[in-house]
């Protein structure tokens, strides 16, 4: 022992009572200091470890307070962002019906502009309107695997909506806006096939039967429904919105006939349009538009919204590039009708599968699209199908090959993909076909669905709406007296 602790035990030995139980404690506490000092850097150590444990404790404990709130707060955001990048694409899809409506009233002549446009704009409302008392429900409601049965009027229940799971933090309202932009979409491609002969009350009543068909076969793959338990693919629409929407474009165009003068005998007569200007715009409105179709599919504001567009751009790019090469070897001259329709087919071709294919197979399919779509046109003039704008060729010829590309070029390609494929198509033709001839019949048996020959002569503008779209200019033709007397 040393003397400093010597002389401190002396000073307590004196200070301390010599007797009783305080000396038991006092015998204690004077062997503990020994063992200290003598072992002090085991102590030291000791003591230090046990204060490094303690304060490790007490931080990890900390730090794992803040992570959860952190991840909560992160899956929040992403939340909020995902409604954001919804609502954008929404808008993109919406302002479609511009595109629609430019490319459309282009291709067609003056005289029918306002008609075109009218017909244009007040789609997209009833399709809003249908969408939201009947198709939203009919789509992705409870009920069976070809029809939805609950979810009217966004009555909402704790349904998936045919998405498992459903997107964290998005709201079924912002995801029914972009449904029904879908909807009025489909429902527009009919328009422009049928445009410059078509009763204006007639296209309007089938537009909203259209839209109610349209969602029950949307059920079918994007509800959740039977093919989608098949394995069917299609990403963004090329069949469920686009092919949907040209087979009741097919029909209509069948049942209603050809425009007055259209074809003569085997000879088919050009009718051209009056403004090729506003039919580009509509081209780059729609093609603008596309960057909210198919990356806005993804529902979420992720890494791969990047891909869908760069794949998206680059089949549109290769589709009306093959369309001017083509129609220019074919007819001796470039043909910007034919540029336009070529990158709008390979627009529709790629929205099937622009969330899985490479950049080389998007340009692949663009390309047969751009090709496809020349000659579907000669096509359908060969047949006597009058179709103003080549809706019919755009849509569905494109929407058909669009979804059968999944199978050839897909992630899941192969023979047992590609036969899901066309069991889809094919289901997909026979409901619309059926469901839009017997609207159609029933349209053209009670309410007439053609107006007669001498107001199409005279114009739509005048006779249906009793306004023209260029005031102060006077361009319209005159019927034959004839027609004039035989005036209903």
């Amino acid at each position: 022992m040393s003397s400093h602790t010597e002389q401190h035990v002396k000073r307590r030995e004196s200070s301390s009572p010599a007797t009783g139980g305080d000396t038991r404690y006092y015998d204690a506490l004077v062997r503990l200091m020994q063992w200290i000092n003598q072992h002090r850097l085991r102590v030291v150590f000791l003591t230090s470890i046990w204060c490094a444990i303690a304060f490790s404790t007490f931080t990890f404990a900390q730090e794992s307070v803040s992570v959860e709130a952190l991840a909560e707060q992160v899956a929040l955001q992403q939340g909020n962002l995902n409604v954001v990048f919804i609502l954008v694409c929404a808008t993109l899809v919406v302002f479609m019906n511009a595109g629609f409506g430019m490319l459309e009233v282009g291709m067609c002549r003056q005289k029918n502009a306002v008609n075109i446009l009218s017909k244009n704009i007040i789609v997209f409302g009833l399709a809003l309107l249908t969408y939201w008392a009947v198709g939203f429900g009919f789509m992705f409601g409870q009920g069976t695997s070809i029809i939805g049965l609950s979810g009217f009027f966004i009555s909402g229940d704790s349904a998936t909506y045919g998405l498992d799971p459903f997107p964290t933090g998005l709201p079924v309202t912002i995801f029914f806006l972009f449904q029904a932009a879908f909807a009025a979409t489909s429902a527009t491609i009919v328009s422009g096939a049928v445009a410059e002969r078509i009763r204006f009350d007639a296209f309007l009543i089938f537009s909203v039967v259209n839209i109610a068909f349209y969602c029950i076969s949307g059920k079918w793959s994007w509800g959740g429904g039977w093919l989608a338990d098949l394995g069917f693919a299609d990403f963004a629409g090329s069949t469920v919105v686009h092919s949907v929407g040209g087979w009741s474009a097919l029909v209509g165009a069948i049942v209603l006939g050809a425009r007055y003068g259209k074809y003569e005998g085997r000879l088919v007569k050009p009718i051209p349009g009056h403004n090729l200007s506003l039919a580009t715009l509509g081209c780059l409105i729609l093609w603008i538009g596309w960057f909210g179709f198919n990356p806005g599919s993804e529902l979420a504001a992720n890494e791969n919204i990047a891909y869908i567009a760069i794949t998206t751009n680059l089949a549109g790019a290769a589709g009306g590039t093959v369309a001017t090469f083509v129609s220019w070897f074919k007819n001796k001259k470039p043909d910007l009708g034919m540029v336009i329709n070529g990158i709008l087919a390979g627009l529709v071709g790629i929205t099937a599968s622009c969330n899985q294919v490479s950049f080389v197979s998007a340009i692949i399919i663009g390309c047969i699209s751009g090709c496809l779509v020349v000659f579907a046109i000669d096509f359908f003039d060969a047949l006597r199908i009058d179709d103003p704008v080549g809706a019919i060729s755009v849509h569905l010829c494109n929407g058909v090959w669009g979804t059968l590309a999944v199978g050839i070029f897909g992630a899941n390609a192969g023979i047992q993909q590609f036969w899901i494929q066309l069991v889809g198509v094919v289901a997909y033709g026979s409901f619309t076909v059926v469901t839009g001839y017997l609207c159609w019949l029933a349209l053209k048996l009670t309410l007439g669905i053609r107006v007669h020959d001498y107001e199409e002569i005279e114009g739509l503008d005048i006779h249906e709406h009793g306004q023209i779209a260029y005031a102060g200019f006077s361009m319209v033709d005159e019927a034959p007296s004839s027609l004039i007397e035989t005036k209903l």
